[in-house]
Protein backbone atom coordinates (compact mmCIF):
# COMPACT_ATOMS: atom_id res chain seq x y z
CA UNK A 1 0.00 0.00 0.00
CA UNK A 2 2.77 2.32 0.84
CA UNK A 3 4.14 1.62 -2.56
CA UNK A 4 0.97 2.92 -4.25
CA UNK A 5 1.18 6.25 -2.45
CA UNK A 6 4.83 6.63 -3.01
CA UNK A 7 4.57 5.72 -6.70
CA UNK A 8 6.97 2.91 -6.48
CA UNK A 9 5.90 -0.47 -7.73
CA UNK A 10 7.48 -3.58 -6.44
CA UNK A 11 7.34 -6.54 -8.76
CA UNK A 12 5.97 -9.81 -7.41
CA UNK A 13 8.34 -12.62 -7.59
CA UNK A 14 7.58 -16.06 -8.97
CA UNK A 15 7.88 -17.48 -5.48
CA UNK A 16 4.71 -15.64 -4.29
CA UNK A 17 2.62 -16.59 -7.34
CA UNK A 18 2.64 -20.38 -6.85
CA UNK A 19 1.16 -20.39 -3.34
CA UNK A 20 -1.58 -18.05 -4.45
CA UNK A 21 -2.61 -20.30 -7.31
CA UNK A 22 -2.67 -23.32 -5.03
CA UNK A 23 -4.78 -21.48 -2.46
CA UNK A 24 -7.22 -20.30 -5.13
CA UNK A 25 -7.60 -23.82 -6.51
CA UNK A 26 -8.23 -25.27 -3.06
CA UNK A 27 -10.89 -22.64 -2.33
CA UNK A 28 -12.61 -23.36 -5.63
CA UNK A 29 -12.67 -27.11 -4.93
CA UNK A 30 -14.08 -26.62 -1.44
CA UNK A 31 -16.73 -24.23 -2.72
CA UNK A 32 -17.67 -26.62 -5.49
CA UNK A 33 -17.95 -29.53 -3.02
CA UNK A 34 -20.22 -27.43 -0.77
CA UNK A 35 -22.59 -26.82 -3.70
CA UNK A 36 -22.43 -30.34 -5.22
CA UNK A 37 -23.07 -32.42 -2.05
CA UNK A 38 -26.63 -31.02 -1.32
CA UNK A 39 -27.50 -31.50 -4.98
CA UNK A 40 -26.60 -35.21 -4.74
CA UNK A 41 -28.87 -35.67 -1.68
CA UNK A 42 -31.74 -33.88 -3.39
CA UNK A 43 -31.43 -36.01 -6.52
CA UNK A 44 -31.44 -39.23 -4.44
CA UNK A 45 -34.73 -38.26 -2.77
CA UNK A 46 -36.60 -37.71 -6.04
CA UNK A 47 -38.74 -40.72 -7.16
CA UNK A 48 -37.48 -42.64 -10.11
CA UNK A 49 -39.59 -42.24 -13.19
CA UNK A 50 -40.51 -45.64 -14.64
CA UNK A 51 -39.58 -46.37 -18.17
CA UNK A 52 -42.50 -45.78 -20.51
CA UNK A 53 -43.40 -48.60 -22.84
CA UNK A 54 -45.11 -47.74 -26.05
CA UNK A 55 -47.28 -50.30 -27.82
CA UNK A 56 -47.98 -49.96 -31.46
CA UNK A 57 -51.25 -51.57 -32.65
CA UNK A 58 -51.20 -53.41 -35.90
CA UNK A 59 -52.99 -51.83 -38.79
CA UNK A 60 -56.51 -53.27 -39.45
CA UNK A 61 -56.96 -55.72 -42.26
CA UNK A 62 -58.10 -54.21 -45.55
CA UNK A 63 -61.83 -54.64 -46.37
CA UNK A 64 -62.82 -57.52 -48.68
CA UNK A 65 -63.13 -56.67 -52.34
CA UNK A 66 -66.51 -55.73 -53.71
CA UNK A 67 -68.56 -58.62 -55.19
CA UNK A 68 -68.44 -58.96 -58.99
CA UNK A 69 -71.38 -57.67 -61.02
CA UNK A 70 -74.19 -60.18 -61.72
CA UNK A 71 -73.86 -62.43 -64.72
CA UNK A 72 -75.58 -61.52 -67.97
CA UNK A 73 -74.73 -57.86 -67.83
CA UNK A 74 -77.91 -56.97 -65.95
CA UNK A 75 -78.05 -53.34 -65.10
CA UNK A 76 -78.78 -52.26 -61.58
CA UNK A 77 -81.95 -50.26 -61.20
CA UNK A 78 -81.21 -49.16 -57.64
CA UNK A 79 -79.21 -46.10 -58.69
CA UNK A 80 -81.77 -44.96 -61.24
CA UNK A 81 -84.34 -42.64 -59.62
CA UNK A 82 -87.95 -43.44 -60.29
CA UNK A 83 -90.06 -40.36 -61.01
CA UNK A 84 -92.93 -39.95 -58.62
CA UNK A 85 -94.82 -37.28 -60.58
CA UNK A 86 -94.97 -35.90 -64.12
CA UNK A 87 -95.21 -37.50 -67.51
CA UNK A 88 -92.54 -40.14 -66.85
CA UNK A 89 -93.94 -41.21 -63.49
CA UNK A 90 -94.53 -44.95 -63.12
CA UNK A 91 -98.16 -46.02 -62.57
CA UNK A 92 -99.02 -47.10 -59.05
CA UNK A 93 -101.07 -50.28 -58.83
CA UNK A 94 -103.68 -50.48 -56.07
CA UNK A 95 -104.21 -54.05 -54.80
CA UNK A 96 -107.84 -55.15 -55.08
CA UNK A 97 -107.64 -58.37 -53.04
CA UNK A 98 -106.76 -56.76 -49.72
CA UNK A 99 -108.55 -58.12 -46.69
CA UNK A 100 -109.40 -56.15 -43.57
CA UNK A 101 -107.17 -56.91 -40.66
CA UNK A 102 -108.70 -59.20 -38.08
CA UNK A 103 -109.53 -57.56 -34.84
CA UNK A 104 -107.27 -58.66 -32.02
CA UNK A 105 -108.87 -59.18 -28.69
CA UNK A 106 -106.50 -57.61 -26.19
CA UNK A 107 -108.59 -58.82 -23.25
CA UNK A 108 -109.40 -56.88 -20.17
CA UNK A 109 -107.03 -54.67 -18.28
CA UNK A 110 -104.47 -56.65 -16.23
CA UNK A 111 -105.71 -59.85 -17.85
CA UNK A 112 -103.69 -63.05 -17.78
CA UNK A 113 -102.80 -65.34 -20.71
CA UNK A 114 -105.17 -68.26 -20.91
CA UNK A 115 -107.80 -66.57 -18.70
CA UNK A 116 -111.36 -67.87 -18.50
CA UNK A 117 -114.67 -66.14 -18.85
CA UNK A 118 -115.83 -64.53 -15.65
CA UNK A 119 -112.32 -63.77 -14.38
CA UNK A 120 -111.67 -60.68 -12.32
CA UNK A 121 -108.63 -58.34 -12.20
CA UNK A 122 -105.98 -59.70 -9.90
CA UNK A 123 -107.13 -63.33 -10.22
CA UNK A 124 -104.79 -66.29 -10.49
CA UNK A 125 -104.64 -68.88 -13.30
CA UNK A 126 -106.70 -71.98 -12.63
CA UNK A 127 -109.07 -70.18 -10.23
CA UNK A 128 -112.72 -71.07 -9.70
CA UNK A 129 -115.27 -69.19 -11.81
CA UNK A 130 -117.18 -66.88 -9.51
CA UNK A 131 -114.55 -67.07 -6.77
CA UNK A 132 -114.61 -69.06 -3.58
CA UNK A 133 -117.79 -69.18 -1.47
CA UNK A 134 -117.85 -66.94 1.57
CA UNK A 135 -118.53 -69.86 3.86
CA UNK A 136 -116.77 -73.18 3.55
CA UNK A 137 -119.39 -75.95 3.39
CA UNK A 138 -119.08 -78.72 5.96
CA UNK A 139 -117.48 -81.92 4.78
CA UNK A 140 -119.86 -84.63 3.60
CA UNK A 141 -120.81 -87.24 6.15
CA UNK A 142 -118.84 -90.47 6.03
CA UNK A 143 -120.48 -93.32 4.17
CA UNK A 144 -122.29 -95.85 6.31
CA UNK A 145 -120.35 -98.99 7.11
CA UNK A 146 -121.14 -101.92 4.87
CA UNK A 147 -123.71 -104.27 6.26
CA UNK A 148 -122.26 -107.57 7.29
CA UNK A 149 -124.45 -110.55 6.70
CA UNK A 150 -125.31 -111.94 10.09
CA UNK A 151 -125.43 -115.64 10.52
CA UNK A 152 -128.57 -117.40 11.76
CA UNK A 153 -129.44 -116.87 15.45
CA UNK A 154 -129.56 -120.01 17.55
CA UNK A 155 -132.76 -120.25 19.54
CA UNK A 156 -132.85 -121.31 23.15
CA UNK A 157 -132.64 -119.56 26.49
CA UNK A 158 -133.75 -115.94 26.11
CA UNK A 159 -134.35 -116.31 22.34
CA UNK A 160 -137.44 -118.45 21.95
CA UNK A 161 -138.22 -120.23 18.71
CA UNK A 162 -141.19 -118.83 16.81
CA UNK A 163 -144.39 -120.82 16.55
CA UNK A 164 -144.66 -123.64 14.04
CA UNK A 165 -147.49 -122.73 11.71
CA UNK A 166 -147.27 -125.71 9.37
CA UNK A 167 -146.42 -129.27 10.44
CA UNK A 168 -145.99 -132.17 8.01
CA UNK A 169 -145.81 -135.71 9.43
CA UNK A 170 -143.08 -138.00 8.10
CA UNK A 171 -143.86 -141.00 5.89
CA UNK A 172 -142.94 -144.21 7.67
CA UNK A 173 -140.54 -146.17 5.49
CA UNK A 174 -141.87 -149.64 4.52
CA UNK A 175 -138.57 -151.39 5.23
CA UNK A 176 -138.52 -149.88 8.74
CA UNK A 177 -142.11 -151.07 9.29
CA UNK A 178 -141.20 -154.60 8.24
CA UNK A 179 -138.22 -154.51 10.59
CA UNK A 180 -140.47 -153.17 13.35
CA UNK A 181 -138.05 -150.23 13.67
CA UNK A 182 -139.12 -147.19 15.61
CA UNK A 183 -137.42 -144.36 17.50
CA UNK A 184 -136.64 -140.62 17.60
CA UNK A 185 -134.53 -138.76 15.05
CA UNK A 186 -133.10 -135.37 16.24
CA UNK A 187 -132.54 -132.72 13.56
CA UNK A 188 -131.22 -129.13 13.37
CA UNK A 189 -133.11 -126.91 10.96
CA UNK A 190 -132.04 -123.52 9.57
CA UNK A 191 -135.10 -121.29 9.00
CA UNK A 192 -135.07 -118.32 6.58
CA UNK A 193 -136.42 -114.81 7.32
CA UNK A 194 -139.81 -115.71 5.81
CA UNK A 195 -140.16 -118.83 8.02
CA UNK A 196 -139.29 -121.49 5.44
CA UNK A 197 -136.80 -124.24 6.31
CA UNK A 198 -133.63 -123.78 4.28
CA UNK A 199 -131.43 -126.62 5.48
CA UNK A 200 -131.64 -129.65 7.76
CA UNK A 201 -128.81 -131.48 9.51
CA UNK A 202 -129.09 -134.78 11.38
CA UNK A 203 -127.87 -134.68 15.01
CA UNK A 204 -129.11 -138.13 16.14
CA UNK A 205 -129.44 -140.70 13.40
CA UNK A 206 -131.50 -143.83 12.75
CA UNK A 207 -130.31 -144.98 9.35
CA UNK A 208 -133.62 -146.27 8.03
CA UNK A 209 -135.58 -143.27 9.33
CA UNK A 210 -133.27 -140.28 8.67
CA UNK A 211 -134.37 -139.61 5.09
CA UNK A 212 -138.08 -139.65 5.97
CA UNK A 213 -137.50 -137.26 8.90
CA UNK A 214 -135.47 -134.80 6.78
CA UNK A 215 -138.10 -134.75 4.00
CA UNK A 216 -140.88 -134.01 6.49
CA UNK A 217 -139.01 -131.16 8.28
CA UNK A 218 -138.14 -129.42 5.00
CA UNK A 219 -141.88 -128.86 4.48
CA UNK A 220 -142.44 -127.15 7.84
CA UNK A 221 -143.22 -123.42 8.14
CA UNK A 222 -142.46 -121.13 11.11
CA UNK A 223 -143.40 -117.58 12.00
CA UNK A 224 -140.64 -115.00 11.26
CA UNK A 225 -138.19 -114.27 14.08
CA UNK A 226 -138.14 -110.49 14.66
CA UNK A 227 -135.05 -108.88 16.22
CA UNK A 228 -135.24 -105.08 16.71
CA UNK A 229 -138.20 -105.08 14.35
CA UNK A 230 -136.32 -106.88 11.55
CA UNK A 231 -136.77 -110.55 10.57
CA UNK A 232 -133.70 -112.71 11.13
CA UNK A 233 -132.67 -116.21 10.25
CA UNK A 234 -132.58 -118.68 13.11
CA UNK A 235 -131.65 -122.25 14.00
CA UNK A 236 -134.02 -124.56 15.79
CA UNK A 237 -133.61 -128.13 17.04
CA UNK A 238 -136.52 -130.46 16.29
CA UNK A 239 -137.30 -134.12 17.01
CA UNK A 240 -139.20 -136.49 14.78
CA UNK A 241 -140.69 -139.55 16.45
CA UNK A 242 -141.41 -142.80 14.60
CA UNK A 243 -143.86 -145.09 16.44
CA UNK A 244 -145.63 -148.11 14.94
CA UNK A 245 -148.56 -147.78 17.37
Amino acid sequence: MFDLFSGEHRQTTHRDTVPMLVSTTVHLLVFGAIIAVPLLYINSEYPQVPHMLAFVAAAPAPPPPAPPPPAGGAKSTAARPVPTSGRDAAPVETPTDTKPEAEVDVGIERGLPGGVEGGVPGGVPGGIIGGLPSEIPPPPPPPPPPQVERGPIRTGGEVKAPALVRHVAPVYPGLAMQAQLQGVVILEAVVARDGRVEDVKVLRSIPLLDAAAVDAVRQWQYSPLLLNGKPERFIVTVTVTFNLK
